[in-house]
């Protein structure tokens, strides 16, 4: 039997990671760019394979985008144009009626922070400002199962998610400086009924995997967002998905 050169080996093993991987494009959208339109820029990596996950993730990013910018309280909105016009309408609606003239902001911007041959993560952060004091910004996961062809909830990450959660307390509470044997909201957090809860963003990163509480959701708008970054080490015997360290 003959060797293979380890060379040949390495570039057969790197076309085979390659291929597991999916195709994705820069997709992109913009406001009308008019000196009283409100400014709107948003760019999201698009699937370009017809798999079933790829659908899956350019369905859900889709859905992110619409619920950030629309605002009309009457016919469902069902593409990205449609939002964004909603936007820019609520915006001169505003702007004529009580002769408003601070514009209205929104950008939001997505990435792959993780794949294998298993999980895709994407993150999508967002800012917008629609009037007020300051505006408003957030950081999304998406996490999709590329073998079931769909996204994944919160829980379906974890094959033990009560010892995942009593394990985050307690790198939260470390990390925070809260006692640990003390109230949750100690140190001034607003956990609701004084009891630990984990974020509703959670995501697989290169790093570990990130947990993130974002403004308002347990603190302040003033104490920005909360960040727990978890080595795979650490957590990985609570996950469905274990990833190599």
């Amino acid at each position: 039997m003959k060797k293979v050169p380890p060379l040949i080996l390495g570039l057969f093993l790197l076309a085979c990671q390659s291929e597991s991987k999916l195709t994705y494009e820069p997709l992109t959208w913009e406001g009308e760019g008019c000196d009283k339109c409100p400014k709107i820029q948003v760019e999201v990596p698009h699937v370009l394979d017809g798999s079933q996950v790829a659908q899956a993730i350019n369905r859900a990013l889709s859905e992110e985008i619409i619920s950030i910018l629309s605002f009309s309280e009457g016919e469902p909105i069902d593409d990205v144009a449609k939002a964004i016009a909603s936007f820019s309408d609520s915006y001169r609606e505003l702007r004529d009626r009580f002769d408003y003239e601070l514009p209205w902001e929104a950008s939001i911007n997505g990435r792959v922070v993780h794949e294998d041959e298993r999980i895709v993560t994407l993150e999508v952060r967002s800012y917008s400002f629609t009037g007020g004091a300051h505006g408003y910004s957030s950081t999304s996961y998406l996490n999709f199962d590329k073998k079931k062809g769909r996204e994944l909830d919160n829980g379906e990450l974890f094959g033990d998610l009560g010892g995942f959660g009593e394990f985050v307390e307690a790198r939260f509470r470390e990390q925070e400086k809260i006692p640990a044997q003390g109230n949750i909201n100690a140190t001034g957090f607003m956990f609701e009924g004084d009891s630990f809860h984990l974020p509703l963003n959670i995501g697989y990163t290169e790093k570990g995997l990130l947990l993130i509480y974002n403004q308002y959701e347990v603190a302040s708008y003033a104490d920005g967002p909360i960040e727990l970054i978890l080595p795979y080490g650490a957590v990985n015997k609570y996950l469905a998905h274990q990833i190599k360290n």
